[in-house]
């Protein structure tokens, strides 16, 4: 396999972008390849190699790449323009639509990424409620600002402590945390600090660092805790948005927050984000209410073209019986294969998510840190070069799409079995 085009493309990039990335996942050492085309579930980089692909952008593509509709959709509102800076039908039928699929979003705001989304969302929550602190999952991601970007503890609840570098200590110290799937912990600080508490923000599947799955009743427990201590429960589902169900995770769990965030799928593709909820939270959002929220391409009509074929073709096609069943079966034919190799690995996931941990099935952050990273990247390299192109990191999600076929799959399965070897 010859990279040699993007290995010179790499080179360049480093003298004008930081890392020569625009953002740091795809900074894949010791270079990364540079994509010229996709289609379907394939990849194709500018030295001519084709790739399974299940990073899938990180997650929009549930139907894959250059699907037909989505592009139709977004060539016919190119031919009317892209960008307006007025309101328009389509963000009205979108937002119509993503309303009619989730009971817990009586109105939303569109903006452009499920960063802005999740900022936003913790901005109202704070508005609405008049008080200051939230809990955040440890090791929960919630886009690339500054309340967030908090480090990971190693105790039961642990203090926010900024992550980066330019981020003063007082952005974050309103900011606390949690171990995932620890009810006992959730319960602790929220009891012990409700009259300061605004909101629990996490998401129902931890995506940026698995997929871990919640285990039991947890989810109901922290909606059952946070209603008696009157502090908002927002789900963020930028990542299970439209990929566990049409209703996302909260559909398949039979949970119903205060608030949502949406992003990835939702745009076809797209750059988009939503943020929704009980409708007098949502009414505090400037103009109708106090707290100010805007963006230039919000709503942004080639985004809303997007999203309405892509949520169509998943209902009209129902997507997601056939796709979890596919999942099913991926799980089930690597666990078996990592059973039979009597490899100590585990794999975990949901729907059409998958991940192999190299090492204990883990049920939080804590416990995924002690997975072999260092081996799963020399495998993700093994990998790469059979032509399947997984997220280069033991932290993220795999996604299967709607356009891989059994074909793919044999053949995904057949390096995993020559790799982990």
């Amino acid at each position: 396999m010859s990279l040699e085009k993007s290995e010179k493309l790499y080179e360049r990039a480093k003298t004008l972008l930081p890392g020569g990335v625009s953002s740091p996942v795809r900074a894949i050492e010791p270079y990364p390849f540079y994509t010229a085309s996709a289609s379907g579930s394939m990849i194709t980089d500018v030295d001519g190699n084709e790739y399974i692909d299940y990073c899938m952008a990180y997650g929009p593509k549930i139907l894959g790449h250059a699907h037909p509709r989505i592009k139709a959709a977004i060539m016919e509102q190119l031919e009317k323009g892209w960008l307006y800076g007025t309101p328009t039908e389509l963000e009205v039928n979108l937002a119509g639509k993503i309303a009619g699929f989730y009971p817990s979003i009586d109105m939303l705001r569109f903006v452009s990424t499920g960063t802005e989304a999740t900022m936003s969302a913790l901005r109202l929550a704070r508005g609405f409620t008049g008080k200051n602190k939230f809990i955040k999952i440890e090791g929960g991601f919630h886009g690339a600002h500054e309340a967030v970007l908090v480090k990971a503890g190693s105790g039961a609840t642990t203090l926010g402590k900024p992550d980066s570098l330019g981020i003063p200590r007082d952005f974050t110290k309103y900011t606390l945390q949690v171990p995932f799937n620890d009810i006992e912990a959730m319960t602790s600080l929220i009891e012990s600090n409700s009259d300061e508490l605004a909101a629990v923000i996490m998401e129902p599947v931890m995506g940026n660092i698995g997929p871990i799955l919640p285990e039991g009743n947890y989810l109901k427990e922290v909606r059952k805790v946070t209603q008696e201590n009157d502090v908002l429960l927002i789900f963020d589902e930028v990542i299970t948005g439209f990929r566990l169900a049409m209703g996302g995770a909260q559909e398949f769990f039979g949970v119903t927050p205060d608030m949502t965030t949406l992003g990835k799928i939702i745009g076809g593709g797209m750059p988009i984000g939503v943020f929704g909820g009980r409708r007098e939270i949502i009414e505090m959002i400037a103009p109708s209410g106090g707290v100010y929220q805007a963006g230039t391409f919000s709503g942004n009509p080639a985004s809303a073209a997007a999203g309405i074929a892509v949520l169509d073709v998943l209902k009209k096609e129902n997507v997601h019986r056939t796709l979890n069943a596919k999942g099913d079966e991926v799980r089930a034919r690597l666990s078996d294969l990592v059973s039979d190799m009597a490899l100590d690995y585990n794999v975990c996931g949901i729907a059409s998510m998958f991940k192999i941990f190299f090492g204990d099935a883990p049920s939080n952050y804590q416990e995924v840190l002690k997975c072999d990273k260092e081996g799963y990247f020399e495998f993700f390299h093994r990998m790469l070069k059979s032509g399947v192109f997984l997220p280069p990191s033991q932290f993220e999600t795999n996604f299967l799409s709607f356009a891989h076929s059994d074909s793919d799959i044999d053949r995904t399965l057949e390096a995993y079995g020559a790799n982990l070897k």
